[in-house]
């Protein structure tokens, strides 16, 4: 290649890969020095100029300046003597070209890298391009590709999996997911497996971040900031619970995300693949936020231990492996919904408990105070000892809410 079709080819190059055309005649010269110092077995190294002009390559040979020497022992100043080869071989042609093209594509990566390190958690929607067994390739734009990764971890334990169970991906098919990783090309990291062939974005469809970010594009009031997304929790493929709540008290804020005839939230089990999306209600009460994280089953009580970050529930018999769910699923989204620890019992197994509690003897005195008071009576429960409960009775009840066996029903106790 004569050196004016060189120059020619690297213009080219620039205004495809929008590179700074100084930038990468200064990469390459670096780069062409290192190779020369090789080729031409230079001891103390080469240096190497392009005519920014012409493209005529020159070649110095460095030999270190005796009285330059620093207190290290190492040359600080070297004269430059001229050895360009008269004709340049094919291996140097070859190793140049390769050069070109490793520098064109660590630039693009840098440039890629510059745009979207900010954007982690951001939306995409992109093209596939490819799908092998480990990866799915998408397009962003021309010029930008992404990597959804989604490799056996039994066999790459070091590697990501970030596509839903069941979802496969064919050739221009149209998908959305979040940004979460751009690999930085200069990092001095440990790079991952075949990198540097790798498109330097990494996406994923299994994050909450994309639940987050498809509700604010389908729900307005999200996207404003009216109704916020408090928590989620998700099983990708399978089933997601998400908790909102509203800032504006005269906004329901479940129905704001459902939409009319649930139109939103089906645009969202659509982009989904038909995975379940659970809205429920956010509240400040932990009682009342595990309540409805447990939904769709109807909760007759919840016992708050904020010290253990425990929640005993109580359900009717009927609602207990509707609670549970299938394989544990509907409580096990609900614990990491609400951040608590929840134990769930039906109806009879808590009587029974219940029913077992110990009695302590100490007079009911100690904690109703006068018994004159006509508003505070004992509870009337006498064990199998002949000992009379010593707790409080409950409001219109005979009994406390211990012993009382129609306190599950009462309609004042559900929350």
């Amino acid at each position: 290649m004569a050196a004016s079709d060189m120059m020619s080819a690297l213009m080219e190059l620039c205004q495809e890969k929008h590179i700074d055309q100084l930038y990468l005649i200064d990469r390459l010269e670096q780069s062409l020095a290192k190779s020369y110092a090789e080729i031409l077995h230079l001891e103390w190294g080469a240096k190497v100029t392009i005519d920014r002009t012409t493209g005529k390559i020159y070649v110095y040979r460095l030999e270190p300046i005796d009285d330059s020497m620093d207190e290290e022992g190492n040359f600080t100043e070297f004269e430059e003597i001229d050895v360009t080869p008269k004709n340049t071989s094919r291996i140097a042609a070859q190793h140049a070209k390769a050069e070109i093209n490793a520098i064109v594509r660590n630039s693009a990566r840098e440039q890629i890298y510059e745009e979207f390190s900010g954007r982690i958690g951001d939306l995409i929607s992109g093209t596939v391009l490819q799908s092998t067994p480990d990866f799915t390739i998408v397009k962003i734009r021309e010029g930008v590709e992404a990597e959804l990764p989604h490799f056996d971890q039994r066999r790459y334990e070091n590697e990501r999996n970030e596509r839903p169970m069941g979802e496969r991906y064919l050739h221009n098919q149209h998908i959305k997911a979040v940004i979460i990783d751009v690999r930085d090309p200069n990092s001095n990291l440990q790079p991952v497996r075949g990198e540097h062939s790798r498109p330097p974005i990494v996406i994923s469809r299994t994050h909450p971040e994309l639940m987050r970010r498809l509700f604010e594009q389908e729900v307005p009031e999200i996207y404003e900031g009216t109704v916020q997304i408090k928590s989620i929790a998700r099983e990708p493929g399978q089933r997601s619970k998400v908790a909102v709540h509203s800032l504006d008290d005269r906004l329901d804020p479940v129905g704001a995300c459902v939409g009319p005839k649930g139109s939103r939230v089906r645009a969202v089990v659509g982009e989904l693949r038909g995975e379940r999306v659970d809205v429920i209600l956010w509240d400040a009460d932990p009682a009342v936020y595990v309540a409805n994280a447990l939904s769709p089953a109807k909760v007759t009580r919840v016992l708050i231990d904020e010290e253990k970050a425990y929640a005993g529930v109580i359900v009717p018999d009927d609602q207990l492996s509707l609670a549970i769910g299938k394989e544990g699923q509907n409580a096990r989204l609900a614990a990491r919904l609400t951040g608590w620890h929840i134990d769930i019992k039906s109806e009879t197994l808590a009587a029974d408990i219940l029913k077992n509690v110990p009695v302590h003897e100490e007079p009911a005195a100690d904690l109703i105070g006068d018994e004159e008071d006509e508003d505070v009576r004992r509870c009337e429960y006498v064990s199998e000892d002949g000992i009379q409960c010593r707790n409080q009775a409950r409001p219109g009840s005979r009994f406390c809410g211990v012993h009382d066996t129609d306190a599950f029903d009462d309609a004042e106790d559900l929350i």
